[in-house]
């Protein structure tokens, strides 16, 4: 009876496994190692994925955060031999099961895992060992039309991408540190250099379309980041691309932070008169600047909520109309005395 019991434990924890494999990512595809990656494997591509996931990096990002959550849980898993075991036979179902029947559970905390795997130290830091290419940046310029819609923008890249070439090079140097015995009691701390043998690789140039995503009220100064795509190095990590916008002239606006500034030409008579006049905005709709009253030389009058839109947000900046009054070159005795008698 108790066999039975534990055969049907059994399958049911490799149920529950093959309904989690079919549900969501495994630990070893949040890490992006395979099954049989080695420690130090899984080591390597915590670190990696780590650094670029910290929400020091990524203020405000949602995904990142819930994305640093996943491979801390991931690490803490495949890290434990013992955890990584019961995960490979049965699954998160069984990590349930063997922490409910007394087993290591429970979890560390996610600064825990991360200051326990680095040392204590900060993330800049470590950041500073890990040697990375250069980062490239690219002056962007996007249109108004793009930076008050939203829009995108394909832009050619050519960068060095490391391919395999002939012959083995040593890589993955490190200084590893251990002690030899020198007489009763007495040891000796030695520094000796550990390189792997690695296949060799060459740069080679390669070009590509990337499609830069611009987003609604983009500042001048604000960057589109793509993540490990600037200049490669080897035995270390790609540097970043980095797209920093600039606003494009435009013939009909001029852009101040989150305003907009045009200048609109009327005639004398309008002037005095009044007059309707609508411009046509970066979106195509109409804004009405008519007006009934006098409208003096060079008056600027606000129109809120035309402006650009701000950053991540509902709200909108102000249009600021500036008014030239043409003047005519030259009038008549005839119009001269109309004028005196209607203006006195």
């Amino acid at each position: 009876m108790a066999h039975r019991r534990a055969k049907l434990l059994f399958l049911l924890c490799a149920l529950c496994y093959s309904l989690n494999v079919f549900a969501a990512k495994s630990y070893y595809d949040i890490l992006q190692v395979s099954k049989g990656a080695s420690d130090e494997q899984i080591k390597r591509a915590y670190r990696k994925l780590a650094l670029k996931y910290h929400p020091d990096k990524n203020p405000g990002n949602e995904e990142a955060n819930k994305k640093f959550a996943e491979i801390n849980n991931a690490y803490e898993v495949l890290s434990d031999s013992e955890k990584r075991s019961i995960y490979d036979r049965y699954g998160e179902e069984g990590l349930k099961q063997h922490a409910a029947s007394g087993g290591r559970g429970g979890g560390m905390n996610i600064n825990d895992i991360f200051s326990s795997f680095f040392g204590g130290g900060s993330m800049e830091e470590e950041e500073e060992k890990i040697v990375k290419g250069d980062d490239v940046i690219v002056e962007l310029n996007a249109s108004l039309e793009d930076l008050y819609m939203g829009g995108s923008l394909k832009v050619w890249r050519e960068k060095n991408v490391l391919k395999p070439a002939p012959g083995k090079r040593r890589c993955n140097c490190r200084n590893e540190v251990y002690h030899k015995q020198i007489g009763p009691g007495m040891f000796q701390q030695m520094t000796e250099q550990v390189c792997e043998q690695c296949a060799n690789v060459k740069f080679v140039r390669e070009g590509y379309f990337v499609t830069v995503d611009i987003e609604k009220g983009m500042q001048d100064g604000q960057e589109v980041l793509f993540y490990e795509d600037g200049e490669p190095t080897i035995d270390g990590e790609p540097g970043d691309l980095r797209f920093r916008i600039r606003t494009a002239p435009h013939d009909l606006f001029r852009r101040e932070g989150n305003d907009l500034h045009t200048t609109v030409t009327i005639t004398l008579v309008q002037a005095l008169v009044g007059f309707e006049k609508t411009i046509k905005h970066l979106d195509e709709h109409l804004v009405d600047i008519s007006t009934k009253g006098i409208t003096k030389p060079k008056e600027v009058r606000k129109f809120k909520g035309e402006g650009m839109p701000l950053h991540v947000s509902t709200k909108k900046g102000n249009l600021y109309v500036t008014f030239e009054v043409l003047f005519p070159t030259s009038l008549t005795e005839e119009q001269k005395t109309k004028i005196k008698e209607t203006l006195g």
